[in-house]
C-alpha cells in the first residue's frame, strides 16, 4: 500500500472528529442566532459573515481542540493500532472528545441566555470559583437531565459514520505520521501568532462579531488577556502629557491639590456645608436595572417600593454603572476608580490598603462595615474589602437558625439586611456612626427567595426583583424603628445591570442603574437629571454630609462640578468607554479609538460619529493614568487626612 495513503488511512478518525466538531460548532452558531432574536437584523450581509467568519474561527480552534487525537494516531505503534489496546484508546478518546464538544455547546447556550455573547472572562472566573458555578447550575437547571441527553446523543453520534473513526489496516512509517504532527505544530504555531478573537470585530451588530466566534476559541482568548497592560495594548499619550490632562480634569471648586507634583493626584476637598456625621448605608443591589423600576420609565414597574421611595428621596435618573461584573461596581463604589483593563483591583494582587470610602469614614471616626449575603472568598471580596478599611460580615456571620432560605450565591436579602441591622444596632450602642455597604445576592439566576414574600414564581428574574424590591422596603420599614434611623443617610444602587450584552460594542442603555439617596430628616426630595458615573458615588454621598477630606478619588461631588463637565465611564474587561456630551470614545486593544453616538433608550446599533480629538485625550489621560497610579502602588491612602469639623 502507498505509504501516503496508508497514513491518511492512520489519521482518517481526525477527519471524522473535523466533521463532528464542525456540525456541532455551526448548529450552535444557528441556535444561538435563533435565540438572538429580532438582535440580528434578516440581512444576508449579516449571516453570511457570522457563518463564513465563524467557520474560519471553527477551523482554528479545532487545530487546537484536536491536539490529543494527533498525538494519540501519532505515537501509537502500528502493531496497536487495529489491536483491542489500540481501539479501545481510540474508542475512548473520541467518545470523550464528542461528549466535551457537545458539553460545551449546552453551556454555551446557558452563557449566551445570560450575557448575550460567547464565553468571556466571566467563563474564566466561574471556572476558578467552581463551588458557586456548579452549586448555581444544579440550583438553576436540570442538569441530569441535560447531561443524561448530552450522553445519549455523543452515543448516537460516536456509533453514526463509526467506520470512518474504527482504524484499518495500517502501513504508515513514523516517519510520514511524523510529516503530518509537524504541519499540525506549525499550523498550531501559525495561528497563534497571526490571530487574535479581535480579528472578526469587523461588523456595527456585537451579536453578529459575537456569533462569527467560537466559545472554545474565546475562553482561552480571554485567558489570555485577564491581565492587559495599558501601555502595551492601549493608546498611550505622554505620561506628563495624560497627568497634566488628568489633573486639570480633577480640579474641581472643592478641591485644591496638596502638591506641585506632576504624577500625584491628592487634593484637599472642602465642603461647602456645616459637617454631619451622619450614619450612611449603601446598598449595591445585584443586577438591578434602571428599567425595572417604573420611576425610571419601566413598564410593567417590576419595582414599587423603589417607586414609591423615589418620591421620598434624592433621584439621580441618568447614572451609569462602571461595568457588567459585581466587582466592576465594589471597585467604583469602593476606590471612586474608571474601570482600568483586565481583571477588577478587587481580583488583583498589592490591592491593599488602597484610598478608600472607608478611609474617608474611618479618618472621621465611623465604623465601616462591608456585609455581603454569600461566601466573600469568591471574587475575593473578604480579602480587598478586609485590606481596604471595612470590618467584614459574610454568610459566615449568620446562625443558620436566622436564614429563611439561601442558594449557591447566598442568604435572603431580607436575612443579609437582619445581619446589618443587627451590626448597626452594636455600632450604635458603642457611640460611634457607622458605614455599612451591603451587597446582595437575590436577585442572582437561580432567583430563589422566601415563599410568601410576594405572589410570583420562583425561578423567574422578573420574581427577583420583585423580592429584592420587597425586601428593601422591608428593611426600611425595620430600619425606622431603630434609634439611629433619623441620623442615616440611604444610598441605593447597583452594581451593575440584568444584561451587558447587545447590538453594539458598549450599549449604552445597558450601563443604565438607579440611584437614590433617602434621609427625610437631612436630604429633601428632588430629581438630578445631570449625567453621572458610578464612580462619582462616593464623593457625592461624602459631600452631602460636609465632610472635609484628602482625596485620590477620580469621581467628583456631582453638585460642585461645574455645568458641562459631566462624563460617565462604562467598560468591559477589554473595551474602555468614556461618556460626555453625548458621544461615547470607545478605546480597545491594538491602539484602537472609536466614536459613537450613543443609545441610551434601546438595543440598536450605535453609529459611528468622527473622534472629537480632546474627549479622545480626555478618555486615554483617565484610563492611562489610573492603570499606572495602581501599577506604580500610588492609590494608597494618603499619609494624612483633613478631618471634618467636629
Amino acid at each position: 500500500m502507498n505509504k501516503f495513503k496508508s497514513t491518511w488511512l492512520r489519521f482518517r478518525p481526525l477527519l471524522w472528529f473535523a466533521g463532528v466538531f464542525l456540525a456541532a460548532a455551526t448548529l450552535t452558531r444557528l441556535a444561538l442566532l435563533i435565540a438572538t432574536g429580532p438582535g440580528i437584523p434578516l440581512s444576508p450581509g449579516y449571516w453570511l459573515f457570522a457563518f463564513l467568519v465563524g467557520l474560519g474561527y471553527d477551523l482554528l480552534t479545532f487545530v487546537y481542540f484536536a491536539w490529543p487525537l494527533v498525538l494519540l494516531l501519532w505515537l501509537m505503534p502500528r502493531r496497536w493500532h487495529t489491536a483491542r489496546l489500540g481501539r479501545t484508546a481510540l474508542a475512548a478518546l473520541c467518545f470523550l472528545l464528542v461528549f466535551i464538544v457537545l458539553f460545551v455547546a449546552g453551556a454555551e447556550w446557558t452563557f449566551w441566555d445570560e450575557f448575550q455573547t460567547r464565553f468571556n472572562f466571566i467563563a474564566v472566573d466561574y471556572l476558578i470559583y467552581t463551588n458557586e458555578v456548579i452549586g448555581n447550575i444544579r440550583e438553576s437547571y436540570p442538569i441530569r437531565s441535560i447531561l443524561a441527553g448530552i450522553l445519549l446523543a455523543t452515543t448516537a453520534i460516536f456509533l453514526l459514520a463509526r467506520r470512518w473513526r474504527q482504524p484499518v489496516g495500517d502501513s504508515s512509517t513514523f516517519a510520514t505520521r511524523s510529516l503530518v504532527a509537524l504541519g499540525w505544530l506549525v499550523a498550531t504555531a501559525l495561528i497563534t501568532l497571526g490571530v487574535d478573537g479581535n480579528l472578526k470585530q469587523q461588523t456595527a451588530n456585537e451579536y453578529v462579531n459575537q456569533l462569527a466566534g467560537n466559545g472554545i476559541y474565546e475562553f482561552f482568548a480571554a485567558v489570555r488577556s485577564s491581565e492587559l497592560s495599558f501601555p502595551r495594548f492601549y493608546k498611550n499619550l505622554p505620561d506628563a502629557q495624560a497627568f497634566a490632562n488628568l489633573r486639570r480634569l480633577l480640579q474641581t471648586p472643592d478641591a485644591t491639590f496638596v502638591n506641585d507634583d506632576p504624577f500625584d493626584i491628592t487634593r484637599d476637598i472642602r465642603a461647602n456645608r456645616e459637617p454631619r456625621k451622619l450614619n450612611v448605608v449603601l446598598i449595591s443591589v445585584e443586577s438591578l436595572s434602571a428599567f425595572y423600576s417604573g420611576a425610571y420609565g419601566g413598564n410593567p414597574s417590576l419595582t414599587p417600593e423603589l417607586d414609591k421611595l423615589a418620591g421620598q428621596s434624592l433621584m439621580f435618573t441618568r447614572l451609569f454603572a462602571s461595568g457588567t461584573r459585581t466587582v466592576r461596581g465594589l471597585e467604583a463604589l469602593a476606590l471612586s476608580i474608571p474601570p482600568t483593563p483586565g481583571e477588577s483591583i478587587v481580583k488583583r494582587p498589592h490591592n491593599e490598603n488602597l484610598f478608600s470610602m472607608a478611609t474617608v469614614f474611618n479618618a472621621n471616626g465611623y465604623e465601616s462595615q462591608f456585609l455581603y449575603g454569600g461566601y466573600g472568598a469568591f471574587d475575593n471580596m473578604n480579602y480587598f474589602f478586609g485590606n481596604n478599611g471595612y470590618e467584614v460580615r459574610d454568610r459566615g456571620s449568620i446562625a443558620p437558625e436566622k436564614i429563611h432560605q439561601a442558594n449557591i450565591w447566598g442568604v435572603a436579602d431580607e436575612d443579609l439586611y437582619s445581619l446589618a441591622l443587627s451590626e448597626f444596632d452594636r455600632i450604635h450602642a458603642a457611640g460611634k456612626p457607622f458605614f455599612g455597604h451591603i451587597m446582595t445576592t437575590s436577585n442572582h439566576r437561580p432567583y430563589t427567595f422566601p415563599e410568601g414574600r410576594i405572589d410570583a414564581p420562583q425561578g423567574k428574574r422578573e420574581s427577583a426583583v420583585r423580592y429584592t424590591d420587597w425586601a428593601i422596603g422591608d428593611l426600611l420599614r425595620r430600619a425606622r424603628e431603630k434609634p439611629w434611623f433619623d441620623d442615616t443617610v440611604f444610598v441605593i444602587t447597583a452594581d451593575h445591570c440584568a444584561s451587558s450584552g447587545g447590538i453594539a460594542s458598549l450599549p449604552v442603555f445597558r450601563y443604565h442603574i438607579p440611584l437614590l439617596i433617602y434621609s427625610p430628616r437631612h436630604v429633601p426630595p428632588a430629581r438630578e437629571e445631570r449625567l453621572v458615573g458610578q464612580i462619582d458615588i462616593a464623593p457625592t454621598v461624602i459631600g452631602l454630609l460636609g465632610l472635609n477630606y484628602r482625596s485620590r478619588f477620580f469621581g467628583a461631588d456631582v453638585f460642585r462640578l461645574e455645568p458641562g463637565r459631566e462624563r460617565a465611564f462604562i467598560g468591559n474587561y477589554q473595551r474602555l468607554g468614556y461618556l460626555r456630551n453625548d458621544q461615547l470614545i470607545e478605546l480597545a486593544p491594538g491602539s484602537h479609538i472609536d466614536s459613537v453616538r450613543p443609545d441610551y433608550d434601546k438595543n440598536s446599533e450605535q453609529p459611528d460619529i468622527a473622534i472629537d480629538p480632546a474627549l479622545a485625550d480626555e478618555a486615554i489621560s483617565y484610563y492611562q493614568t489610573a492603570s499606572y497610579l495602581f501599577r506604580k502602588g500610588m492609590l494608597s491612602a494618603p499619609r494624612t487626612e483633613v478631618a471634618a469639623t467636629p
